[in-house]
């Protein structure tokens, strides 16, 4: 229900209860009236009946029928409305009154009845006991009431018209003022609320009220103003982090790169070499001109061998923005290997790699490209003395570490290493920026907390096992994609 329903009609109820109060007293009120007249009238009555008894006495019962009869015509009254009734049993206008209402009588009291007369009129019949010497008497005083009849139902109908009509206009005013001073600046307010809501905050509240509504307004309107320039300074620092975070994920491939450089550089020395003695050969002109082709082609291989080499280094290190899609884990897993073969030689570290089929993901392949050499080079430098280096990629379902996730599809790449292992008391700070165990010189600390940060807005987690003196275990896992069929093509 609507507040200016609401309010109207508890308004109306209150008005209602109110006149209800007032016909009540007022009703009240004229039947004290009506029974302080009745009293009067009784009073008058006694006297006068003792004026006739008196004129009855002395002057016998004709001049006191005379008397009565002079009395209610100068009354105004109609002829029978005064009469004398005889008291005596089996009389015949001996009135019907019954034996408690003729000891009334006997004692000096009155006894009334109201009776219907032929027409159907309410009649009201008062009788008193005249006390003469003969046989008892009484005097019958007859009075209409179809005029008091008349007169309350007037009143009933004036109390409950006047109700209705005062009810009836405070009604009104009640719903005026309440519809243009609550009802519609409510609707406003509703509709500011439901737009702020929904994200406009563009269009200011215009109350011109100077009382509750009109401050509510006002303060709604600095509220929006408020939440547009916070708004603005999130959106401004949001840009803000976006940007510094970017900048610190490509200094850290940078400085990947940084490491993988000393094994680019040895894997460049072979062709070089190679390319140097068949260019020497053929400068000095000791190659026999059947031979020179196949010298050019020595040639070329190694030098597109390595363009190869210095083409990954470079598509490693350019920056780029996130790009999402659906992309071949395997692959991905595959170049990466690649890239950071030359390193994994130098440091006399052997790479294996398990593949459990074609496994494809949602994901930013130079994004997940970086998690991943940041895991293998961290594997690689673990490994001082060598070893072995286990990289396995697969689907499995498990519990994701949020409480309350349910069990879901996941890809996973799981990195074992040989290396030296790191301490229980280490474990829960691994993901933690500037944290290390390297050496001074040999890590910044920030690879595993960019990587995490990675795989987090990628709707996945990293878990790490590690026994010092046998290795670690790095779990990478990765949400599959919901179609199906879209990484099926």
């Amino acid at each position: 229900m609507k507040l200016a329903v609401k309010l109207t009609s508890a308004l109306v109820l209150g008005i209602v209860a109110v006149m209800a109060v007032y016909a009540a007293v007022q009703i009240s009120n004229e039947v004290i009236l009506s029974e302080a007249d009745a009293h009067r009238a009784r009073r008058n009555g006694l006297a006068w009946l003792g004026a006739i008894e008196s004129v009855w006495a002395r002057e016998g019962e004709a001049r006191a029928r005379e008397l009565m009869q002079l009395s209610a015509r100068r009354a105004g009254a109609t002829e029978g409305v005064l009469r004398v009734v005889s008291l005596t049993p089996g009389a015949p206008n001996r009135p019907a009154l019954s034996a408690d209402e003729f000891r009334v009588l006997e004692a000096g009291g009155v006894v009334r009845r109201v009776l219907a007369d032929a027409g159907g009129q309410d009649v009201q019949h008062a009788w008193a006991a005249v006390r003469t010497a003969g046989q008892p008497m009484a005097i019958e005083i007859l009075e209409p009431l179809a005029e008091e009849r008349t007169f309350v139902r007037m009143s009933h109908l004036a109390i409950v018209g006047a109700t209705v009509g005062v009810v009836a206009i405070c009604a009104l005013l009640a719903s005026v003022l309440q519809i243009r001073l609550v009802g519609r600046p409510l609707a406003l307010l509703r509709d500011k609320a439901r737009r702020a809501g929904a994200g406009d905050f563009s269009t200011p509240l215009a109350l011109r009220q100077h009382d509750e509504m009109g401050e509510l307004a006002a303060e709604i309107n600095a509220m929006c103003d408020r939440i547009v320039e916070a708004n603005r300074r999130a959106a401004d620092e949001a840009a803000g982090r976006i940007a510094a975070l970017e900048q610190l994920r490509h200094s850290e491939r940078l400085a990947t790169v940084g490491q993988l450089a000393a094994g680019v550089a040895h894997e460049l020395g072979t062709p070089l070499n190679v390319v140097s003695a068949r260019a020497e050969l053929l400068a000095a002109g000791g190659v026999p001109p059947p031979d020179a082709p196949a010298n050019g082609h020595i040639i070329l291989e190694q030098a597109d061998r390595m363009t190869r080499i210095i083409h990954q280094l470079l598509e490693f290190s350019r920056r780029r923005g996130p790009k999402m899609g659906l992309a071949n884990l395997e692959q991905v897993v595959s170049r990466t290997l690649d890239l950071i073969s030359p390193a994994a030689e130098r440091a006399k570290v052997r790479l294996e790699c398990t593949v459990g089929g074609p496994v494809f993901a949602r994901l930013d392949q130079s994004q997940i490209q970086q998690v991943l050499a940041n895991v293998f080079m961290n594997g690689i430098q673990a490994m001082a003395g060598g070893g072995r280096l286990r990289v396995a990629v697969g689907a499995c379902r498990v519990r994701p570490p949020t409480p309350g996730a349910p069990e879901a599809d996941y890809l996973c790449v799981t990195v074992e290493d040989e290396g030296r292992g790191i301490p229980r008391e280490d474990l829960a700070h691994v993901f933690e920026p500037f944290f290390t165990t390297k050496a001074v010189g040999e890590g910044t600390g920030l690879g595993l907390a960019v990587a995490h940060g990675i795989v987090a807005e990628h709707g996945g987690w990293i878990e790490v096992a590690s026994e010092v003196g046998k290795g670690s275990r790095f779990s990478i896992f990765l949400p599959r994609p919901a179609e199906p069929a879209e990484a099926a093509s």
